[in-house]
């Protein structure tokens, strides 16, 4: 059968719909190799026979055959076929899902194993929250590129949730979140840290008072915007009971374009994190104090496997960039205005 792969979906459990029972895909394990992945992937992306056989540069029939025996072996039904085309079927869907990951992962230890004992290359997967954590990425990427040049990346963005799950399944070598972090099934250390602060509507009376600063006081009672993670609002909810205070919550996003594309329409006042400053005209941003809090970057990787080689260079690289402050250096020198972090700031 060529390169073959064990995959355990024993466990991969799905809710036939209207029925509430939950089956399973059977009993034993599925044994399939890489190419019938590729061809079943294939299909599920275009979603016709026709089209997955020219991307694969074969016969419709030979393609048929193969995801009709694939279906044979898992004793389900992958694709639902109507007058209107394919679609995936529920066991379908989590087919999909596993064998995207099942390739990746096998494409990423090609790679490892082609640049062993050679120049250092491959790619580097890295995955970051919003706010300053792309900004930092960058500037050490720019400055392990000029190291080594052959090594390429794959950066993806996303919640902190998004990011650690794609973590746990080693779809990423190494993520930037925001603490705080499970450190028993992570190993982590601290990058970077920045203030809360409150991105308000141009015509907002707040807007106009003097000063690069307001006092959490001043937003009370104020429709806010905030990240919607639940431990975030959680955490500013209890930001302002220190206060006996009362915060209202008028929208929930995860990404921070969108809290101020919802600040600059007047919907509510961002409550954020100071991110890579854009100029915006329809928007002003001040740091909230009395009190003051701050957000901690961390760098993170997985304990429950070890870093590949050209992981672990990249994770020292950060390590003495750091220790070097480098990043303060006229190489990497921020170029976008940033508030001080007073040094009451305790951390939200």
């Amino acid at each position: 059968m060529g390169t073959e792969m064990i995959v355990a979906f024993a466990e991969e459990v799905y809710t036939e719909p209207g029925s509430g029972k939950r089956t399973s895909f059977k009993e034993q394990d599925t044994i399939m190799d890489f190419k019938t992945l590729h061809y079943f992937v294939t299909v599920a992306e275009e979603l016709n026979i026709t089209r997955a056989a020219e991307r694969l540069n074969m016969s419709q029939p030979p393609l048929s055959t193969q995801i009709r025996l694939l279906e044979e072996d898992y004793g389900t039904q992958l694709f639902i076929r109507n007058k209107k085309g394919l679609m995936l079927s529920p066991t379908g869907e989590i087919l999909y899902k596993r064998a995207r990951q099942i390739l990746e992962l096998a494409e990423h230890a090609r790679l490892e194993v082609d640049s062993y004992e050679k120049e250092l290359s491959g790619n580097l997967r890295l995955g970051t929250v919003e706010g300053r954590a792309p900004f930092l990425l960058a500037r050490w990427i720019a400055g392990f590129t000029e190291e080594f040049p052959l090594v390429t990346y794959t950066v993806r963005s996303g919640g902190s949730d998004d990011i650690l799950d794609q973590l746990y399944h080693h779809l990423l070598d190494i993520a930037v979140i925001a603490a705080p972090y499970n450190q028993e099934r992570l190993y982590g250390f601290p990058v970077s840290s920045e203030p809360w602060v409150a991105i308000i509507p141009k015509e907002h009376p707040l807007a106009a008072k003097e000063g690069r600063q307001i006092r959490l006081s001043d937003l009370s009672g104020e429709p806010l915007i905030v990240p919607e993670r639940p431990s975030r609002v959680e955490a500013i909810e209890h930001w302002f009971e220190e206060k006996n205070l009362h915060p209202v919550f008028r929208a929930k996003t995860s990404n921070y374009i969108d809290a101020v594309s919802l600040a600059e329409q007047g919907v509510g006042i961002c409550i954020f994190p100071q991110s890579t400053y854009t100029p915006n005209p329809l928007v002003v941003t001040r740091l909230i104090t009395d009190p003051p809090k701050k957000l901690e970057y961390v760098l993170v990787y997985t304990k429950d496997g070890a870093l590949s080689e050209l992981a672990e260079t990249f994770r020292d690289f950060v390590e003495d960039f750091l220790a070097e402050d480098q990043l303060h250096s006229s190489r990497f020198a921020p170029k976008e205005e940033e508030f001080t972090i007073p040094e009451n700031a305790a951390l939200l």
